[in-house]
């Protein structure tokens, strides 16, 4: 179907307020770019508790928010921020991670990570399997149990980053992971495919655009066919925990994130995929603007929900 009336509406805002695309800025100004979206996203419920840790990862340290929403939370949501691994922040975030936490009464821990050009490719997939690792080792420190369920979740580059930090936590045999949350994630390095080339799909991310991402992340394309750079590329995707999947209809990243999704499903992984139509790379989080936003939130937070009752009842 066609865009949705009101994604129409928010990408004519943006033409008629000339906003530039990302490709045609430098990595700061994207970024600040970035940040007046949160004009239009507004300021998300109040939680229980917010705090931040600095934790290590590696030689570097980087910074954790936890938005806990209340005195005893029901699980842990580790949630990687989208922006092509060259934009976001924990304030970009913090709405949308205000939400999920009261909706799911889940704590919800934003990451830092580090971004590219500045620190390409590992670093930002280093910070999120240090950060996970972290949250896993002091639960009882930031949510007072070392029990709860714990969830690894993100949109675009973050979902990229989720999808590659649940196959680490196989491999490495923990932390166990209740679920993955993949919202529109990258997949794949190829940006010639018919979603990329659609004219349709070109909105607030486009072809261009996602050109220099990859190039900001992942400068050396040989890199990109590995595993951690592209999760649709690992051989292996058996044995992972079950995934949530969104996709949106007019998205340069539709294609690869149902791909994903498939190969997941043929590997034995419960999936619980939806692709909702009319909608735009980023609708996730553009959360006032876009009524869809509330829609997928609420299918996401059901399934968030859902999984962390069965491994409650699970480890009963």
């Amino acid at each position: 179907m066609a865009l949705d009336h009101a994604s129409r509406q928010f990408l004519q805002q943006l033409s008629d307020q000339e906003a530039p695309a990302f490709h045609s800025l430098s990595a700061p100004d994207a970024r600040a770019f970035f940040s007046t979206l949160r004009e239009i996203i507004g300021e998300g419920p109040k939680v229980h508790h917010s705090d931040e840790f600095s934790i290590p990862s590696g030689e570097a340290t980087i910074t954790l928010r936890v938005l806990t929403p209340s005195p005893t939370p029901d699980g842990i949501i580790v949630y990687f921020h989208g922006g092509g691994w060259v934009v976001g922040d924990l304030d970009d975030y913090d709405t949308l991670g205000r939400f999920i936490a009261t909706e799911s009464n889940c704590a919800v821990v934003l990451v830092d990570y580090r971004l590219a050009p500045e620190y390409p490719f590992p670093a930002a997939i280093n910070d999120a399997w240090a950060a996970t690792q972290w949250v896993a080792n002091n639960a009882s420190r930031i949510v007072g149990s070392r029990d709860l369920p714990l969830i690894v979740a993100g949109d675009s580059a973050g979902g990229n980053l989720a999808a590659v930090v649940a196959r680490k936590a196989r491999d490495a045999g923990r932390p166990a992971l209740a679920q993955q949350v993949l919202i529109y994630p990258v997949t794949q390095p190829d940006l010639t495919t018919a979603g990329y080339q659609d004219p349709e799909n070109q909105g607030l991310l486009n072809q261009a655009d996602m050109v220099w991402f990859w190039n900001s992340y992942v400068p050396e394309i040989g890199e990109r066919q590995h595993p951690d750079a592209s999760p649709l590329l690992a051989e292996d995707l058996s044995g992972l925990p079950p995934a949530v999947v969104v996709t949106a209809e007019h998205d340069v990243l539709s294609d690869e994130g149902t791909a994903y999704a498939n190969r997941l499903k043929q590997a034995g992984v419960p999936v619980s995929h939806r692709q909702f139509d009319g909608q735009i790379h980023g609708f996730f989080t553009i959360l006032n603007a876009l009524p869809e936003s509330t829609t997928a939130r609420q299918f996401v937070v059901g399934e968030i929900r859902r999984a962390v009752q069965n491994a409650s009842t699970s480890s009963v």
